[in-house]
């Protein structure tokens, strides 16, 4: 059974910060450079972050991730399925002012109370509410956006949490569209093995990473760079991530997936 988003935003460890080309080409180059893992320390290190937050920064290493994928001062950027706002929290402050920063959270997994202490901490960041099957964000918004743990979810279904059937291609092919030419989007996900994603993903909340990059390929994303920081030998990928053994410890991938300039 799936637990809602906003309680799996507690649960969702992440991350890591290791690169390695995935290409030849590394991409367009940036107007300004990218923040370093010391430059967005500061933003984490933000004492009015909550405790529950500032708990799981070990373990997500939100400074080092950003900085692999390459976040920039200025920075219009995107925290998609959010959950509690985590990563938006701290994008708000590594982005600055000449930045701004969206949260895209499904109806199905809104939480008025948790948005509502968030935006008095940061009222600076939009959120922006929709039907998990329905996303339409707009076009060419945004030059970042970052997707922690959640890009599986898109192959879930659930009636308890009247999540129905939608098609990663349609979500993907939204995403190619809000994205900037040479804008960036950050995957983060638990390693699943091969073979039905539907159904690895109902029993273990987990993907084959193949699968990402296919489905990313296909809507017209390049991968630029991987990391494997987070990789866990020991994890065999057939239990569930929310299973006490291996809860937090997870093998993960992360990867930095670029829109061409056009």
């Amino acid at each position: 059974m799936k637990l809602p988003i906003v309680l799996t935003g507690a649960l969702a460890l992440a991350l890591a910060a290791c690169t390695q080309p995935a290409a030849d080409n590394a991409g367009e180059a940036a107007m300004a450079p990218s923040l370093s893992t010391e430059d967005i320390s500061a933003a984490v290190a933000n004492d009015a972050r909550p405790e529950a937050a500032r708990a799981l920064d070990e373990s997500r290493k939100p400074a080092e991730v950003l900085a692999f994928l390459g976040l920039e001062q200025g920075d219009d950027a995107a925290d998609l399925i959010s959950g509690g706002g985590y990563w938006a929290e701290i994008l708000a402050r590594a982005v600055g002012e000449d930045g701004s920063v969206t949260a895209l959270e499904p109806e199905q997994f809104y939480n008025e109370e948790a948005w509502a202490a968030l935006g008095q901490r940061e009222p600076g960041i939009a959120l922006e509410r929709y039907r998990f099957e329905v996303f339409e964000p707009g076009e060419e918004r945004f030059d970042f956006a970052i997707m922690n743990l959640v890009y599986h979810d898109l192959y879930w279904e659930s009636e308890e949490y009247d999540v129905p059937r939608s098609e990663p291609a349609d979500y993907l092919a939204a995403l190619y569209s809000m994205m900037r030419p040479g804008g960036i989007v950050g995957v983060i996900d638990h390693v699943g093995n091969t073979g039905d994603t539907r159904a690895t993903v109902e029993e273990y909340h987990r993907i084959d990473p193949q699968v990402i990059r296919d489905d990313f390929a296909k809507a017209g994303f390049r991968l630029e760079a991987e990391s494997d920081l987070l990789a866990n030998p020991d994890d065999t990928h057939d239990i569930s991530v929310f299973d006490p053994s291996i809860r937090g410890k997870t093998d993960r991938v992360v990867m930095k997936f670029v829109k061409p300039a056009e």
